[in-house]
């Protein structure tokens, strides 16, 4: 049987954030969106990957009122290329911008400039709340044009929005019925940049502090027993870092994986332990993960998460393309059928 004739096969994603790293999952979402027999469930994201999410169930909901699921799916490719050209074009008057010598040898990097190296050296010295920052984060804007958050309720997949309250320390899940504008921009947070979003009377900071994608939901909510993680924060890095950049970014990337990785290896525990006939366990049991990941990610620095030239966007988005269409020569068979990531083996690292 063709991989055109498979039944369909209801799927979750799990996004993680990243800055505009993002766009690498963007791709991943455009080239998964053009396989018929995939159908979406749910969507955990964060920081960016929440926007991600958010702005594909815009667009699907627009491109079903104009027709059938064809339709709902070019809507979703369309809604994602419009927000990331929203960003690409706020950031063209950013101060954060390569230098000559970048673009003429094509490096990917803010780690020389002025403008960038000033900013952290500032964000260690003085915080946002010295600074008075708030309300200038320009995604505002573009996620209130991009999105209609009242109709997300009746969004064809479900979605869980990751932001961590500042006070307790814990991961808040924001869904569908609650997701608002601030609950994506709490998602992306950076205490380091940005005062804390208020709501409900509470603080909240990135989401990556406490789930970076949270995959709780997926498995308790959703019907799909196939997560597939789209990740852009390297797990492993050859070497030792040893400049100051370095360390910042190895130590950006541990954090922000950490909660993650948490979670698969209680998830492995749980497959271990609990009874796979009725309940958590078996919920837990019968849940299949895959992984879509890209080397090419390892070689780009921190400081390019706040690089938002298009031409960057658009090769991380190709990258993405790439890494779903490798995926799906490789596991597609696999979705449905078996896990094609271990998530065991990482019981073997504790």
């Amino acid at each position: 049987m063709s991989n055109a004739d498979r039944e369909p096969i209801l799927i979750d994603l799990a996004l993680q954030g990243g800055g505009s790293h993002g766009a690498f999952t963007w791709g991943v979402l455009d080239r998964l969106l053009e396989v018929p027999w995939l159908r979406l469930d749910g969507i955990s994201g964060t920081s960016a990957g929440a926007m991600n999410a958010a702005v594909l169930a815009q667009g699907l909901l627009e491109g079903m009122a104009k027709g059938d699921g064809l339709a709902a799916r070019a809507g979703g490719k369309a809604a994602l290329e419009d927000f990331w050209r929203k960003v690409s074009k706020a950031a063209q008057f950013s101060p954060f911008q390569r230098g000559p010598l970048e673009i003429l040898t094509g490096r990917w990097t803010l780690d020389y400039s002025p403008a960038f190296l000033a900013s952290d050296i500032a964000t260690r010295l003085f915080s946002p709340y010295d600074i008075a920052i708030q309300g200038t984060n320009p995604l505002r804007g573009i996620l209130e044009e991009c999105i209609d958050f009242e109709r997300l309720c009746a969004a064809p997949i479900k979605l869980f929005v990751t932001a961590t309250n500042v006070r307790t320390g814990r991961g808040r899940v924001f869904r569908n019925n609650d997701l608002t504008v601030d609950a994506l921009l709490a998602s992306a947070c950076l205490p380091t940049l940005f005062q804390a979003v208020e709501i409900d009377g509470d603080p909240y900071w990135d989401g990556g502090y406490s789930g970076n994608p949270t995959i709780t939901p997926l498995v308790r909510e959703c019907d799909s027993t196939d997560t597939i993680l789209v990740q852009i924060n390297p797990i492993e890095r050859p070497g030792t870092p040893k400049t100051a950049m370095e360390i910042q970014n190895r130590l950006n990337e541990v954090s922000f994986n950490g909660p993650l990785m948490k979670e698969l290896r209680m998830a492995a525990l749980l497959r271990r332990v609990a009874d796979p006939g009725t309940g958590e366990g078996a919920t837990w049991a019968k849940m299949r993960i895959h992984r879509i990941a890209s080397d090419m990610m390892t070689e780009l620095s921190m400081s390019s998460k706040m690089l938002a030239e298009w031409s960057f966007l658009c090769m991380l988005r190709d990258e993405g393309r790439r890494a779903a269409e490798a995926f799906l020569e490789k596991h597609g068979a696999d979705v449905g059928v078996r896990a094609s990531f271990d998530i065991d083996s990482l019981l073997d690292e504790v």
